[in-house]
């Protein structure tokens, strides 16, 4: 005999295994799998929380299962059984679509894995998505979000939000993306640089996480061309220390908030959370230069000098992340501080770049603050500090010693799962090629 249905309180299927065993319950979720056998259907209900099996038998009376993917709600009577998920499944059920039956999937979302293609998955990202694999990469995105949010907030950051619109490219006028504002030309942010620097003057300390867009013709595994930015930036700093010591606190909370609330997702993706040691360890860039074989002049690191520093530093020096000090300042924006140290060599700046398991994550260091060393810097750039006015406002009318970095969420994302491109866990990504969906 059915349970009469009710309106009873939804139970989501990681809540089945606490269920009173003989008692009603309703779960509401999508038809994950169907399974008919010669005397009994298995039915697999996926929700938020994870996988409901229902067991449906002839004398049941329940009219035909819909089909994959179709939303439903299902009320039941909670049964023990060891094979189910949570030992719990769901018998003599009612069955109630809440929708259209669905179409069938582009991709066989029951299937432990994914077997699809790149290019397959992005087409579909709607409904790719929901496989609870590809659930699990965006849950350590948003835990992460978490722990950024958590570790900033309690040490008085204020988060911000600033214009995706602006007038002025922040760092080049080369790899921006030019829009029409009423008839005048705008661009699309590169960084919230300007502004939260301008607001170091108003709070002393803020964030904001947001989109940045970069018209780079990157086809690469590891570039978009709009990414979410997690940028701080902060004040009365006595150099970049400071500032790599809070990208330290940052990252030690975001690790922290995955291992606590996707705990599941962990488990499923199987991940190895990386340990954020006290202090980062730092190399200058001339020594990592000397270190990878790199000739001394070179401006940059390339990848593959990326790849060897971090595995130098996870083999010899036990940790996940190194940071490299003293980037040259002909590679770095105008507004970056020289440095500071008496290394030989240079102009060094007072910068630095964080390595996250071989892959560059997150720039970050001391700017200038002094009205008068920014009209030097912007020209010898060759480019007029009028066009700048409003960007100098602050400076002119006084600004501390500050200094700031940018965590690039989709490349931290990449490298805490493993993925052999960016693509694959970024929820709609946009590149070189793809505008849609």
């Amino acid at each position: 005999m059915r349970p009469p249905v009710s309106p009873s309180r939804r139970t989501l299927a990681a809540e089945l295994a606490a269920a009173s065993p003989g008692g009603v319950v309703t779960l509401r979720g999508h038809v994950h799998r169907r399974r008919e056998l010669a005397r009994v259907t298995f039915l697999v209900v996926r929700d938020r929380s994870g996988l409901a099996q229902v067991v449906i038998r002839p004398d049941d009376g329940v009219p035909a299962v819909p089909p994959e993917e179709t939303p439903v709600e299902v009320t039941g009577v909670a049964t023990a059984n060891a094979q189910a998920p949570g030992g719990v499944e769901i018998t003599t059920p009612t069955i109630t679509a809440l929708s259209d039956a669905a179409a069938t999937p582009p991709v066989e979302l029951w299937r432990p894995k994914l077997d699809a293609s790149l290019p397959v998955l992005l087409e579909n990202a709607a409904v790719a998505w929901r496989h609870p694999v590809m659930r699990a990469r965006w849950e350590i995105a948003a835990a992460s979000l978490k722990g950024f949010r958590s570790y900033l907030d309690a040490r008085a950051f204020t988060e911000v939000r600033s214009p995706k619109l602006v007038a002025t490219a922040t760092e080049s006028g080369a790899n921006v993306f030019g829009v029409d504002y009423f008839g005048r030309p705008a661009y699309l942010a590169q960084s919230p640089q300007f502004y939260k620097q301008q607001l170091v003057g108003v709070f002393e300390r803020v964030y904001e996480v947001g989109p940045v867009f970069r018209a780079e013709p990157h086809d690469t595994v590891r570039h978009l061309a709009e990414y979410t930015s997690l940028d701080v930036e902060l004040g009365f700093i006595e150099g970049h220390r400071d500032v790599l010591a809070v990208l330290r606190g940052a990252l030690a909370s975001m690790v922290d908030a995955v291992r606590s609330t996707a705990s599941d997702a962990v488990e499923l993706l199987g991940l190895t959370l990386p340990a954020i040691p006290a202090e980062v360890p730092v190399i200058h860039f001339a020594e990592a230069l000397a270190r990878v074989g790199a000739a001394p002049d070179e401006p940059d690191l390339a990848p593959e000098h990326e790849r060897a520093l971090g595995e130098w530093a996870r083999d010899e020096l036990g940790s996940d992340v190194l940071a490299v000090e003293g980037y040259p300042m002909r590679k770095r924006p105008f507004y970056t501080h020289p440095w500071t140290g008496a290394e030989p060599g240079g102009p060094w700046s007072n910068s630095f770049d964080l390595i996250f398991r071989g892959v560059e994550l997150v720039t970050g260091g001391q700017r200038l603050h002094r009205h008068a060393d920014y009209l030097t810097a912007i020209r010898a750039r060759g480019e007029e500090p009028s066009e700048y006015r409003h960007y100098l406002s602050a400076f002119e009318h006084g600004m501390p010693p500050h200094g700031g970095f940018a965590i690039g969420l989709e490349r931290w994302v990449s490298r805490l799962v493993g993925a052999a491109n960016v693509r694959e866990v970024t929820l709609f990504p946009r590149d070189l090629h793809r505008l849609t969906p």
